[in-house]
């Protein structure tokens, strides 16, 4: 799908209605009755409102440095730091919700909610890696465990839909599980494929054969906090995918589900 420079702007600037769509969200979880859900629940949605609100009005794109504001908010580097901390808090948060409905009544089910857990983790350590070393097969990596974390998170909830007698209001929340499960699996392995397409691209064409070094990483640090691409050229952004993903991650799907988890919970 074609998207020309000026669609592309007016999206990056509409994108920012996203920030008060978690503020409204964010305001909710102090009132009564969210105000005193559960913690392991409601402190993960809470930093994801947060930080998807910063991240609405200072987007910026990891591979080209890209920003829509030239601005000291507008960095990789603050960015990511904060969202490692919420890719953690919501993955912790749905493998939580897995062991709530399970009770401990399957032990299998218990031991893959906490391998999501640690597989998030994993994750981090490869989009960081892709960020400081430049080095793109990384970025296929932490794709590729993000693939593994919803692949779980569908399976389990598969297998507590299946055995459990009355679900009550989990059912919503499993089902839930499974739909994206079914939607975002296929979706990730095509994604998967242009990103191990984009890295085979860059050994052969960048000589990206060499090994990590101290002078690579202080440079790719520099990188992430000093350079801003001002554009807003579709491809600097990922294109119509990019689009799509920001507007589910930040502004739209996650936040609506993470809200429903705990309404619903």
């Amino acid at each position: 799908m074609f998207v020309n420079f000026s669609m592309y702007k007016f999206f990056l600037w509409l994108l920012k209605l996203g920030s008060f769509i978690n503020l409204y969200f964010l305001g909710q979880t102090v009132k009564y009755p969210l105000e005193f859900m559960d913690p392991h629940l409601l402190i993960p949605a809470q930093i994801l409102f947060i930080v998807s609100a910063y991240r609405c009005f200072f987007p910026v794109n990891y591979v080209t440095n890209a920003v829509l504001h030239k601005s000291f908010f507008s960095s990789v580097f603050l960015t990511r730091f904060l969202a490692t901390f919420v890719e953690v808090a919501y993955i912790y948060q749905f493998s939580y919700l897995i062991r709530l409905i399970n009770s401990n009544q399957i032990p299998l089910v218990d031991v893959l909610s906490w391998l999501m857990v640690l597989q998030v983790v994993v994750s981090q350590f490869f989009v960081w890696g892709a960020i400081l070393t430049q080095k793109q097969t990384l970025y296929f990596y932490e794709e590729l465990g993000w693939g593994v974390i919803f692949f779980i998170n569908a399976v389990v909830s598969a297998i507590l839909y299946g055995s459990l007698g009355s679900l009550g209001a989990w059912k919503l929340l499993l089902e839930l599980n499974l739909l994206f499960g079914a939607l975002y699996l296929p979706w990730q392995y095509f994604h998967l494929k242009a990103l191990r397409s984009r890295a085979m691209y860059q050994k052969i064409n960048e000589n990206m054969h060499t090994d990590i070094s101290w002078s690579m990483l202080k440079q790719g640090l520099y990188q992430s906090i000093q350079v801003k691409n001002l554009t807003t050229h579709p491809e600097d952004w990922g294109g119509v995918i990019g689009m799509i993903w920001m507007i589910g991650y930040w502004a739209t799907l996650i936040p609506a589900w993470l809200y429903l988890i705990i309404r619903t919970a």
